[in-house]
C-alpha cells in the first residue's frame, strides 16, 4: 500500500470522527442526556434497591459492596447502547437528506467508511463514560488508577460492538421515525435482560428462562468486560463474545449497506 494510500485512509477517517465529534459538541442536550439517565439510576434507584437487593461476594469483588458500586458497570454500558443508537440514528438521517451517498460513493471500500463511523462512536462514547466516572467519583464511587486505564481498551471493544449493532439496525429502517421505535424496542430489553442492575444468580432465583436469556444477552457480556477491567481483571468468555458480535454484527452492517447485496434490495430503492 502506498503512502498516498495510507494518506486517503487515514483522511477519510480524521473527516469521519471530526464530524461525528462537530455533531457532538453541538448537541449539547445529547451529552447533558446521556449523563442524566444514568445519575438518575445512580443517585435515586439505587437508593431505594440497596435494602431490597442483597448482593452476595461474586467476581471481581472481593467484599461486599455496595448497590450502587454494582451497577456502575451497567449504567456505563447503558451510556454507550444509547450513544451506539444515536449514532446510528444520524446514519437514517443522513441517508433521508442525502448524505450518506456522498460518503458512501467515494473511492475508499465502503467496509472501511462504515468502520470508521462505528470508530468514531465508539470514540464519542468514551468521552462520555470517564465524564460519568468522574461524577461518580464526586458520589464516593472510584477505582484504582489502573482500573480506569485497564478498562480504555475494554470500553473501546464494547462501544465498537454496540454501535456496530446500532448501525446494522440503521441499514434495515428506511425512515427517521421508525428507527426511533426499533432503537425503544432494543434498549430497553438489552439493557434490563442483563446483569446491568442485577446480577443474573438474582434473576435465577425468580425464573431459569429469564437468567438463561441475561446469560447470552451481548449487553450482558460487554457489562461484565467493564465490570472486570475496572477491577483490573479479565472476563475471556465476555471478551471473545464481544468481540464475536462485533464480527458478526460488523459484517452484517457491511451487507446491509451494499448496494448490490443488502437485505433491503427486494424491497427496491431507497426513496
Amino acid at each position: 500500500m502506498s503512502m498516498a494510500t495510507v494518506a486517503r485512509y487515514r483522511s477519510a477517517f480524521r473527516a469521519v470522527l471530526r464530524r461525528e465529534l462537530l455533531r457532538f459538541i453541538k448537541q449539547r442536550g445529547r451529552f447533558f442526556a446521556a449523563l442524566v439517565r444514568p445519575l438518575i439510576w445512580l443517585v435515586v434507584f439505587a437508593a431505594g434497591f440497596r435494602a431490597a437487593l442483597g448482593l452476595s461476594i461474586i467476581p471481581p469483588y472481593q467484599t461486599y459492596i455496595t448497590y450502587e458500586v454494582y451497577i456502575v458497570p451497567g449504567l456505563i454500558g447503558m451510556i454507550q447502547l444509547f450513544n451506539g443508537m444515536q449514532s446510528s440514528l444520524s446514519m437514517v438521517y443522513d441517508r433521508e437528506m442525502g448524505s450518506m451517498r456522498v460518503l458512501l460513493t467515494t473511492p475508499l471500500p465502503r467496509s472501511y467508511l462504515l468502520a470508521c463511523k462505528i470508530a468514531a462512536g465508539a470514540v464519542v462514547s468514551l468521552f462520555q463514560v470517564y465524564a460519568f466516572l468522574a461524577i461518580a467519583a464526586l458520589f464516593g464511587i472510584t477505582f484504582s488508577a489502573a482500573g480506569y486505564i485497564a478498562a480504555l481498551p475494554v470500553l473501546v471493544l464494547t462501544g465498537l460492538m454496540l454501535g456496530a449493532i446500532g448501525l446494522f439496525l440503521s441499514s434495515q429502517i428506511r425512515q427517521l421515525e421508525n428507527f426511533a421505535g426499533v432503537m425503544n424496542f432494543v434498549i430497553f430489553p438489552a439493557f434490563f435482560l442483563s446483569s446491568a442492575l442485577y446480577p443474573i444468580w438474582k434473576m435465577r432465583e425468580s425464573s431459569d428462562v429469564l437468567a438463561t436469556i441475561c446469560a447470552v444477552n451481548p449487553f450482558t457480556h460487554a457489562v461484565e468486560a467493564v465490570r472486570f477491567a475496572l477491577y483490573v481483571e479479565m472476563a475471556p468468555l465476555s471478551l471473545a463474545v464481544v468481540v464475536g458480535v462485533l464480527a458478526v454484527a460488523g459484517g452484517l452492517t457491511v451487507i446491509g449497506y451494499d448496494p448490490a447485496r443488502g437485505f433491503r434490495t427486494r424491497q427496491g430503492p431507497e426513496t
